[in-house]
């Protein structure tokens, strides 16, 4: 192991992660299979791009997100005989929770990479923190099933612990807070969605931007190990031009990137 991956030399003191496709779930899966579900059943079936287009909210602003948007509005208004309100939000949130919950054993596998990683901010005093659109319902199966794998954080915050989700800094400042730190400058966030790098901008902290192993790429780690490398280069170049027009300050292929950008920081 190199200089750089035991000792690190950095202002970062607290290091805040999304889980789905930053420290598990290789392509963020999970939800996109249970979002596609839901509207199957309901006889008004949504793609995969368009299921995880507003990812990175929380669950049920996500449903919401999906509901307005203009061709799946027109279909279900089509296809059910009226224009979905605020009532069936609430019943696709009711069914997203219970099955959400049966995949996420079998979608909990850590990215590579992660186990390694946090257990090195530990050896270096770094806090490390963790904020996710899935509810502490949710987070309570998670967690052990990633802790099965020697994956901790030292805090955790889920989505239906503050009055609003991301794009808005309250998940971050809840785990500063619980950290024990007050300066922004010190704090980085890491996450595989738009809304989370939003999040970092409105709490005034840096944003590192993860591109091949989260919700942009959306491919299981298999698939992106077997894709074409000239796709691949291209695909995650789109992808990184988007975070960094997102306002991302850094943007890697996995977690298992951060620690050599860590060290520059």
């Amino acid at each position: 192991m190199s200089s750089v991956e035991t000792e690190l030399k950095t202002s970062v003191r607290l290091v805040v992660f999304d889980w789905a496709g930053t420290l598990v779930d290789f392509g963020s899966q999970a939800p996109v299979h249970v979002l596609q579900t839901l509207f199957a059943k309901r006889g008004v079936p949504i793609t995969a791009a368009q299921a995880r287009e507003p990812m990175g909210a929380s669950k049920r602003d996500h449903i919401a997100a999906l509901l307005g948007m203009p061709e799946v509005s027109q279909r279900w208004e089509m296809h059910r005989g009226a224009v979905p309100g605020e009532a069936e939000v609430d019943r696709l949130y009711a069914e997203f929770l219970p099955l959400q919950k049966e995949l996420l054993q079998s979608h909990s596998t850590a990215i590579p990479g992660a186990v390694e990683l946090v257990q090195l901010l530990r050896q270096n005093q770094i806090v490390a923190g963790s904020t996710t659109g899935y509810t502490r319902e949710l987070m309570d199966i998670l967690e052990p099933a990633a802790q099965s794998q020697r994956l901790t954080v030292d805090f955790s915050i889920a989505s239906d612990e503050v009055s609003s989700g991301r794009p808005s800094p309250e998940m971050i400042q809840r785990v500063m807070s619980l950290a024990g730190i007050d300066d922004p400058s010190e704090v980085l966030k890491v996450d595989d969605t738009i809304v989370g790098i939003k999040a970092a901008q409105n709490a005034g902290c840096r944003s590192v931007a993860v591109a091949a192993s989260g919700n942009s790429l959306g491919l299981t780690y298999d698939e992106y190990c077997a894709l074409d490398p000239q796709e691949l280069e291209s695909r995650l170049g789109e992808i990184t031009d988007a975070f960094h027009a997102a306002g991302a300050d850094y943007v890697i292929d996995t977690i298992a990137d951060l620690p050599k950008l860590l060290a520059s920081i």
